[in-house]
């Protein structure tokens, strides 16, 4: 079953370009994962402190195997300094057969 999150930061007001580099870092090296579909980083136009990751996997084993990479342990260990909240939701693509992917 795939997995699609949407994880949300609000950097603080002085750390905008340090959040910005943490995550604009983890796309080259996610998208090179087995079973990574998709990895992009969004930075809002009307509040730039916030940034979006929106990702997704093909089932849970390639979602966990994420979790054990290298990069993902450097961004787990260094951003709580740098924002002021972080969430994440899961996401369902609606209507999967409209996109031709039944």
């Amino acid at each position: 079953m795939t997995i699609t999150k949407k994880v949300t930061f609000i950097a603080k007001e002085e750390h905008i370009a340090t959040v910005k580099k943490l995550l604009e870092d983890m796309v080259a090296p996610s998208l090179k994962e087995t079973g990574c579909l998709f990895y992009y980083i969004f930075q809002s136009q009307t509040n730039p402190k916030k940034f979006f990751a929106v990702e997704s996997w093909a089932d849970e084993v390639s979602l966990e195997g994420h979790k054990h990479t290298t990069h993902y342990a450097y961004y787990k260990s260094h951003y709580e300094p740098f924002v002021e909240e972080k969430y994440t939701e899961e996401l369902e693509l609606l209507d999967e057969g409209a996109y031709g992917m039944m």
